[in-house]
Protein backbone atom coordinates (compact mmCIF):
# COMPACT_ATOMS: atom_id res chain seq x y z
CA UNK A 1 0.00 0.00 0.00
CA UNK A 2 1.44 3.37 -1.02
CA UNK A 3 1.27 6.23 1.45
CA UNK A 4 1.63 9.94 0.89
CA UNK A 5 3.11 11.77 3.87
CA UNK A 6 3.12 15.49 4.54
CA UNK A 7 3.66 17.99 7.33
CA UNK A 8 2.47 21.51 8.08
CA UNK A 9 3.22 24.04 10.81
CA UNK A 10 1.32 27.02 12.10
CA UNK A 11 0.83 29.06 15.28
CA UNK A 12 -2.55 29.74 16.88
CA UNK A 13 -2.84 32.01 19.93
CA UNK A 14 0.78 31.43 20.88
CA UNK A 15 0.65 27.65 20.43
CA UNK A 16 2.97 26.21 17.78
CA UNK A 17 1.32 23.28 16.01
CA UNK A 18 3.05 20.56 13.99
CA UNK A 19 0.67 18.39 11.96
CA UNK A 20 1.82 15.19 10.29
CA UNK A 21 -0.42 13.43 7.77
CA UNK A 22 -0.36 9.98 6.19
CA UNK A 23 -2.81 9.17 3.40
CA UNK A 24 -3.70 6.60 0.75
CA UNK A 25 -6.62 6.22 -1.64
CA UNK A 26 -8.64 4.66 1.20
CA UNK A 27 -7.96 6.91 4.20
CA UNK A 28 -6.28 9.99 5.60
CA UNK A 29 -4.82 10.08 9.10
CA UNK A 30 -3.20 12.99 10.88
CA UNK A 31 -1.72 13.79 14.26
CA UNK A 32 -0.60 17.00 15.99
CA UNK A 33 2.14 17.92 18.42
CA UNK A 34 1.84 21.22 20.30
CA UNK A 35 4.42 23.56 21.84
CA UNK A 36 4.01 26.51 24.18
CA UNK A 37 6.06 28.05 26.99
CA UNK A 38 8.81 25.43 26.81
CA UNK A 39 6.36 22.53 26.93
CA UNK A 40 5.95 19.99 24.12
CA UNK A 41 2.67 18.11 24.23
CA UNK A 42 2.85 14.73 22.43
CA UNK A 43 5.41 13.79 19.79
CA UNK A 44 3.61 12.39 16.74
CA UNK A 45 4.19 9.00 15.11
CA UNK A 46 7.38 7.10 14.28
CA UNK A 47 6.27 6.78 10.64
CA UNK A 48 6.32 10.60 10.43
CA UNK A 49 9.45 11.09 12.51
CA UNK A 50 11.57 12.68 9.77
CA UNK A 51 9.04 15.53 9.60
CA UNK A 52 8.56 15.87 13.34
CA UNK A 53 12.36 15.97 13.90
CA UNK A 54 12.60 19.19 11.90
CA UNK A 55 9.72 20.63 13.90
CA UNK A 56 11.27 19.59 17.25
CA UNK A 57 14.73 20.89 16.34
CA UNK A 58 13.38 24.40 15.84
CA UNK A 59 11.85 24.48 19.35
CA UNK A 60 13.40 25.34 22.72
CA UNK A 61 11.81 22.39 24.51
CA UNK A 62 12.26 22.05 28.29
CA UNK A 63 9.94 19.12 28.99
CA UNK A 64 7.68 16.69 27.13
CA UNK A 65 4.19 15.93 28.44
CA UNK A 66 2.39 12.91 26.96
CA UNK A 67 -1.39 12.69 26.89
CA UNK A 68 -1.27 8.88 26.64
CA UNK A 69 0.88 5.96 25.51
CA UNK A 70 -0.57 5.32 22.02
CA UNK A 71 2.03 5.15 19.26
CA UNK A 72 0.77 8.12 17.27
CA UNK A 73 1.47 10.30 20.33
CA UNK A 74 4.76 8.78 21.50
CA UNK A 75 6.57 8.02 18.25
CA UNK A 76 9.12 10.81 18.63
CA UNK A 77 9.86 10.36 22.34
CA UNK A 78 12.87 8.05 21.96
CA UNK A 79 14.51 10.51 19.56
CA UNK A 80 13.96 13.47 21.90
CA UNK A 81 15.27 11.54 24.87
CA UNK A 82 18.34 10.12 23.12
CA UNK A 83 19.37 13.20 21.14
CA UNK A 84 18.36 15.98 23.53
CA UNK A 85 18.07 14.32 26.93
CA UNK A 86 14.66 15.83 27.56
CA UNK A 87 12.56 14.83 30.58
CA UNK A 88 9.43 12.89 29.63
CA UNK A 89 6.28 12.83 31.76
CA UNK A 90 3.19 10.62 31.56
CA UNK A 91 0.65 8.73 33.66
CA UNK A 92 2.43 6.01 35.65
CA UNK A 93 0.06 3.25 34.44
CA UNK A 94 1.88 2.67 31.13
CA UNK A 95 5.43 3.70 32.03
CA UNK A 96 6.68 0.12 32.32
CA UNK A 97 5.28 -1.05 28.94
CA UNK A 98 6.81 2.03 27.27
CA UNK A 99 10.27 0.93 28.44
CA UNK A 100 9.99 -1.92 25.96
CA UNK A 101 9.64 -2.04 22.18
CA UNK A 102 6.01 -1.34 21.36
CA UNK A 103 3.83 -4.36 20.60
CA UNK A 104 0.55 -3.59 18.90
CA UNK A 105 -1.38 -4.87 15.84
CA UNK A 106 0.37 -4.93 12.47
CA UNK A 107 -2.07 -2.52 10.81
CA UNK A 108 -1.15 0.12 13.41
CA UNK A 109 2.54 -0.48 12.76
CA UNK A 110 1.92 -0.04 9.03
CA UNK A 111 0.18 3.31 9.60
CA UNK A 112 2.13 4.77 12.50
CA UNK A 113 5.40 2.82 12.57
CA UNK A 114 6.79 0.96 15.58
CA UNK A 115 7.39 3.12 18.61
CA UNK A 116 10.85 2.76 20.20
CA UNK A 117 11.37 2.24 23.97
CA UNK A 118 11.71 5.25 26.25
CA UNK A 119 11.92 6.14 29.94
CA UNK A 120 9.28 8.39 31.49
CA UNK A 121 8.62 9.93 34.90
CA UNK A 122 5.19 9.73 36.57
CA UNK A 123 3.26 12.94 36.27
CA UNK A 124 1.70 14.73 39.23
CA UNK A 125 -1.56 16.69 39.53
CA UNK A 126 0.08 19.88 38.27
CA UNK A 127 3.36 21.21 36.90
CA UNK A 128 5.09 24.51 36.17
CA UNK A 129 6.35 25.92 32.88
CA UNK A 130 8.21 29.19 32.32
CA UNK A 131 5.18 31.41 32.79
CA UNK A 132 2.31 29.20 33.88
CA UNK A 133 0.92 26.58 36.21
CA UNK A 134 -0.73 23.63 34.47
CA UNK A 135 -3.40 21.27 35.78
CA UNK A 136 -3.11 17.59 34.87
CA UNK A 137 -6.60 16.12 34.37
CA UNK A 138 -6.93 12.34 34.30
CA UNK A 139 -9.40 11.66 31.50
CA UNK A 140 -9.60 7.90 30.83
CA UNK A 141 -11.84 6.26 28.26
CA UNK A 142 -9.87 6.36 25.06
CA UNK A 143 -6.89 4.96 26.98
CA UNK A 144 -6.49 4.01 30.63
CA UNK A 145 -3.64 6.49 31.09
CA UNK A 146 -5.16 9.42 29.18
CA UNK A 147 -4.61 12.98 30.42
CA UNK A 148 -5.72 16.44 29.35
CA UNK A 149 -3.60 19.47 30.25
CA UNK A 150 -4.95 22.89 31.23
CA UNK A 151 -2.66 25.93 31.05
CA UNK A 152 -4.14 28.10 33.80
CA UNK A 153 -2.32 31.21 32.64
CA UNK A 154 -3.69 31.16 29.07
CA UNK A 155 -6.88 29.15 29.64
CA UNK A 156 -5.85 26.69 26.92
CA UNK A 157 -6.92 23.05 27.18
CA UNK A 158 -4.97 20.30 25.40
CA UNK A 159 -7.31 17.33 25.11
CA UNK A 160 -5.21 14.60 23.48
CA UNK A 161 -7.75 12.19 21.97
CA UNK A 162 -10.68 13.10 24.22
CA UNK A 163 -12.41 15.11 21.48
CA UNK A 164 -11.27 14.14 17.92
CA UNK A 165 -14.76 14.81 16.47
CA UNK A 166 -18.31 15.60 17.58
CA UNK A 167 -19.89 12.31 16.59
CA UNK A 168 -18.02 9.12 17.40
CA UNK A 169 -18.81 6.40 14.85
CA UNK A 170 -16.19 3.75 15.66
CA UNK A 171 -14.19 2.90 18.78
CA UNK A 172 -11.28 0.73 19.80
CA UNK A 173 -12.14 -2.55 21.52
CA UNK A 174 -10.58 -1.36 24.77
CA UNK A 175 -12.26 2.05 24.80
CA UNK A 176 -14.88 2.88 27.43
CA UNK A 177 -17.63 5.19 26.24
CA UNK A 178 -19.01 5.70 29.78
CA UNK A 179 -15.51 6.73 30.91
CA UNK A 180 -15.23 9.15 27.98
CA UNK A 181 -18.56 10.68 29.01
CA UNK A 182 -17.29 11.11 32.57
CA UNK A 183 -14.03 12.61 31.30
CA UNK A 184 -15.86 15.14 29.13
CA UNK A 185 -17.99 16.12 32.11
CA UNK A 186 -14.81 16.52 34.15
CA UNK A 187 -12.99 18.87 31.76
CA UNK A 188 -16.14 20.91 31.19
CA UNK A 189 -16.24 21.68 34.92
CA UNK A 190 -13.07 23.79 34.47
CA UNK A 191 -12.67 27.26 33.00
CA UNK A 192 -10.88 27.32 29.65
CA UNK A 193 -10.92 29.22 26.37
CA UNK A 194 -9.03 27.46 23.56
CA UNK A 195 -9.13 23.72 22.87
CA UNK A 196 -6.31 21.90 21.07
CA UNK A 197 -6.98 18.33 19.94
CA UNK A 198 -4.25 15.95 18.73
CA UNK A 199 -6.28 14.99 15.65
CA UNK A 200 -8.59 17.96 15.04
CA UNK A 201 -5.96 20.60 15.80
CA UNK A 202 -7.27 23.94 17.07
CA UNK A 203 -10.97 23.50 17.81
CA UNK A 204 -12.97 26.70 17.29
CA UNK A 205 -15.51 27.33 20.04
CA UNK A 206 -13.91 24.46 21.91
CA UNK A 207 -16.21 24.38 24.92
CA UNK A 208 -19.24 24.25 22.63
CA UNK A 209 -17.64 21.43 20.63
CA UNK A 210 -16.87 19.39 23.76
CA UNK A 211 -20.45 19.89 24.92
CA UNK A 212 -21.72 18.70 21.53
CA UNK A 213 -19.69 15.53 21.85
CA UNK A 214 -20.88 14.97 25.41
CA UNK A 215 -24.51 15.44 24.42
CA UNK A 216 -24.11 13.11 21.45
CA UNK A 217 -22.58 10.33 23.53
CA UNK A 218 -25.15 10.69 26.29
CA UNK A 219 -27.96 10.52 23.73
CA UNK A 220 -26.31 7.53 22.05
CA UNK A 221 -25.95 5.79 25.39
CA UNK A 222 -29.66 6.27 26.07
CA UNK A 223 -30.63 4.88 22.67
CA UNK A 224 -28.43 1.80 23.04
CA UNK A 225 -29.78 1.02 26.51
CA UNK A 226 -33.37 1.48 25.33
CA UNK A 227 -32.93 -0.82 22.33
CA UNK A 228 -31.28 -3.41 24.57
CA UNK A 229 -34.21 -3.25 27.00
CA UNK A 230 -36.53 -3.84 24.03
CA UNK A 231 -34.74 -7.12 23.40
CA UNK A 232 -32.39 -6.14 20.59
CA UNK A 233 -29.02 -7.88 20.43
CA UNK A 234 -25.78 -5.84 20.26
CA UNK A 235 -25.43 -6.59 16.53
CA UNK A 236 -29.03 -5.56 15.86
CA UNK A 237 -28.47 -2.33 17.79
CA UNK A 238 -25.31 -1.70 15.83
CA UNK A 239 -27.11 -2.17 12.50
CA UNK A 240 -29.89 0.22 13.55
CA UNK A 241 -27.69 3.01 14.90
CA UNK A 242 -24.62 2.62 12.67
CA UNK A 243 -25.76 1.41 9.23
CA UNK A 244 -22.67 2.83 7.51
CA UNK A 245 -19.43 0.85 7.63
CA UNK A 246 -16.02 2.50 7.53
CA UNK A 247 -12.74 1.32 5.90
CA UNK A 248 -10.92 1.35 9.26
CA UNK A 249 -13.16 -1.50 10.47
CA UNK A 250 -11.97 -3.65 7.56
CA UNK A 251 -8.31 -2.64 7.80
CA UNK A 252 -8.21 -3.21 11.57
CA UNK A 253 -10.03 -6.53 11.55
CA UNK A 254 -12.71 -5.05 13.79
CA UNK A 255 -10.28 -3.50 16.26
CA UNK A 256 -11.98 -0.22 15.32
CA UNK A 257 -15.72 -0.82 14.97
CA UNK A 258 -19.06 0.77 15.83
CA UNK A 259 -19.99 -2.53 17.50
CA UNK A 260 -17.33 -1.75 20.11
CA UNK A 261 -19.34 1.34 21.10
CA UNK A 262 -22.43 -0.79 21.68
CA UNK A 263 -20.55 -3.40 23.70
CA UNK A 264 -18.79 -0.76 25.80
CA UNK A 265 -22.04 0.88 26.84
CA UNK A 266 -23.91 -2.37 27.51
CA UNK A 267 -21.00 -3.90 29.44
CA UNK A 268 -20.73 -0.90 31.76
CA UNK A 269 -24.41 -0.01 32.20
Amino acid sequence: MLFKKSFTKKTVNGVQMGNGTIASRFFKLNVYSFFIDGVLLDTGAKSLEKFFKLYFNALDIEKVMLTHFHEDHTGGVAYLQKKRGLPIFMNETMIEPCRKMADYPLYRQVFWGRRRPFQATPIRDSFESQNATWLVLHTPGHAVDHHAYLNQETGQLFTGDLYCQDRTKVALREESIPDIIASLEKVLSYDFEDVFCCHAGFVKNGRVALNRKLNYLQDLQGKIVKLHEEGKSPREINTILFPKKYPVTFFSGGDWDSLNIVHSILNET
